[in-house]
């Protein structure tokens, strides 16, 4: 027995020692070729990006959720519910040609609602902001459900002001939200309330009636409770309706910081506005290469190749498919919500805005209005929230989409060159490579397997310390300098001069982080401040895209694409190097750290975001954008 227990245990010894080689040998592989494997990882990552138009990666969408039943129900809006509209419309157009206040316009609704017999208020709000308050008064009403206890809700909104298309004044979408509600009241099969919401502004005013029927309220809005409430909001159509007529109705999805509804609502409206209304549908407002050619080819950016280029299916195809990707990143990195809707998602509940296309014909207020009854119809018959379909998703064309597992690699293969190339940089910071005779190091280096004899000399691997208090403190203080600048931009200074103090910061900015570089010392002993400094760097944003991919796709792609190469290759400068030529290198580091700072409109909307919205793309960029590329300027400054 205890012969067998040795035999055994001999036999696991074995595998051990055997796994622990195969782990040394990797290791070893991956380090000797880590130039290679991070450059075939980052072109890997980078063509996997390009090539996600392309439509072999996308597939058709479907509906999840059995109870939805999308487009099987008999529409009942009819004629005299769209002469009812044009009433509203009449009523809000003088209203808007007479440059009434939003006191007027809110009283008006209120009266429209009160008329119907339904539970209607105000809501006053004054958002206070850096670049002045933000007021407004919104307007809804609530239809009690005649079957169940209002503990569950739809929402159906509008919004005052419209930021798509050529037209300001969302007219339509309010004149239909307020026939809506004189028709929806007529039929008794509604298990869920129906809240009715008409917000004041664009988005301001939607946030602001959100963040009070939840009672979120945040210290800078100066607003009270509902006076009305109803129960859990689960789903959420905003409408965009700007135009006289539509051709198309396109769909708009986005939500704060990256949100996203459940895929299965997006398809059901897809399919209730096909087989219920009529009317061909389309992501944001990007028409297909096939609908008004004239009109795509005002806009393609193959009108001017030649024939053969120019009318090529697959090239269009891919164009489209590429618009529809580029507008989608635009929103969700920038991480401001698309439309009115996205503002819900915060609170968990499934929204999206449908956007009437402008154009001469041929649908109006009877199709829009068939579609809304049918979708409502729709999400009547849930159960439960909607939870089956995609919340992480890139939708190509109407009819495709990418699943998460098809276009997530293409970020982290870029991380992973950047972890790689830094925990490279992290083993060359603790061992210094020497070169002696085979006779004098036969001594030092008998049975040590880091050395390597080659011919007559021997290369010698010896540790040597590595002093981590100045790269940390770097890296905290310019990460701490991120912060004070988010801090700065929103002071009434900044906002009143804003040109002079973004060169006053800007300046600030590339000047003191050159207090964070030591002396250069010569002594081997000691690993290189900036090589340990370039190590935490890579591995701190390999982790920040890694972990942005998982909750906001699009984010991490341009962080990929604008740190990767910057980070890794931001080279130490040597000794014999041209103090102008490395101090110029510097500046353009600086330069893409916070050269953002000269870019007025662009800064001002993000403060804006931020301060009303809470969207983070102000803070991130401040503090973890432009502190890791600063981090990068000061590595490439001493070797």
């Amino acid at each position: 027995m205890n012969r067998a227990r040795a035999l055994l245990k001999r036999g696991q010894e074995g595998n051990n020692v055997a796994r622990l080689r195969r782990r040394r040998r990797a290791t070893t592989f991956i380090y000797n070729n880590r130039s290679r494997l991070t450059t075939a990882l980052l072109v890997t990552g980078y063509l996997w990006m390009a090539l996600i138009p392309i439509s072999p990666l996308s597939q058709g969408t479907y509906i999840d959720e059995n109870a939805l039943q999308p487009a099987q129900v008999n529409t009942y809006w009819n004629w005299e519910d769209v002469h009812r509209a044009d009433q509203y419309l009449h009523h809000l157009e003088g209203l808007r040609d007479r440059n009434s206040t939003s006191e007027q316009r809110a009283q008006f609704i209120q009266n429209e609602f009160a008329n119907l017999g339904l539970r209607t208020s105000t809501q006053n709000y004054t958002f206070t902001t850096s670049s002045g308050p933000v007021s407004g008064v919104n307007s809804y009403a609530i239809m009690a459900s005649p079957r169940t206890s209002s503990s569950e809700a739809m929402v159906i909104s509008a919004t005052w002001r419209s930021e798509v298309g050529k037209e300001t004044y969302n007219l339509r979408g309010v004149s239909i939200v307020l026939s809506l509600a004189a028709f929806l009241k007529n039929y008794s099969l509604w298990a869920k309330d129906i809240i009715f919401v008409i917000g004041d502004g664009h988005l301001d005013g939607m946030q602001a009636w959100l963040n009070a029927y939840h009672g979120t309220i945040p210290p800078n809005l100066a607003t009270g409770l509902l006076e009305y409430s109803s129960g859990v909001i689960w789903t959420a159509l905003n409408i965009d309706y700007s135009g006289h007529s539509f051709s198309h109705l396109g769909v708009f999805f986005e939500g704060l910081n990256g949100r996203l509804p459940n895929q299965d609502l997006i398809n059901s409206v897809r399919l209730i506005s096909h087989y219920t209304g009529g009317v061909p549908f389309i992501i944001y407002d990007h028409l297909e290469p096939n609908d008004f050619p004239d009109r795509w080819k005002a806009t393609s950016i193959l009108a001017n190749m030649p024939d053969f280029i120019r009318r090529s299916p697959q090239l269009q195809d891919f164009e489209y498919r590429a618009r529809n990707i580029a507008r989608h990143i635009d929103y969700q990195a920038r991480g401001k919500p698309s439309g009115a809707h996205g503002l819900y998602h915060k609170f968990r509940i499934d929204a999206i805005t449908l956007y009437a296309v402008p154009a001469t014909g041929p649908h109006g207020f009877f199709a829009l209005g068939r579609i809304i009854e049918s979708a409502l119809r729709t999400a009547n018959n849930l159960l439960e929230r909607l939870h089956a379909s995609f919340f992480f998703y890139l939708f190509t064309s109407p009819g495709t989409f990418m699943k998460i597992g098809k276009f997530l690699p293409s970020a982290v293969l870029v991380s992973a060159a950047m972890m790689i190339s830094g925990l490279g940089d992290w083993v060359n910071a603790g061992w210094l490579q020497e070169v002696v005779p085979a006779n004098d190091g036969e001594d030092a280096g008998a049975g040590n397997p880091s050395n390597v004899v080659q011919g007559k000399k021997m290369v010698r691997w010896r540790m040597r310390r590595r002093p981590l208090l100045r790269p940390i403190f770097t890296v905290l203080g310019t990460h701490v300098m991120g912060l004070l600048t988010f801090s700065l931009i929103r002071s009434p200074y900044f906002v009143k001069h804003q040109f002079a103090a973004s060169l006053y910061f800007f300046a600030a900015l590339t000047v003191l982080p050159l207090v964070y570089i030591p002396p250069r010392d010569k002594t081997p002993e000691a690993a290189p401040f900036s090589l340990l400094l370039k190590s935490f760097n890579l591995c701190l944003a390999s982790i920040v895209i890694s972990t942005t991919s998982l909750l906001n796709f699009s984010l991490a792609a341009i962080l990929a694409i604008a740190l990767a190469v910057p980070l890794m290759y931001s080279s130490c400068a040597r000794p014999s190097s041209l103090s102008i030529a490395v101090l110029a290198k510097y500046v353009v580091y600086s330069f893409l750290a916070w050269g953002w700072l000269f870019l007025p409109n662009e800064v001002k909307q993000a403060i804006w975001n931020w301060e009303v919205l809470g969207v983070w793309f102000a803070p991130f960029i401040c503090i973890v954008y432009g502190p890791l590329v600063t981090q990068a300027g000061i590595a490439s400054l001493q070797r």
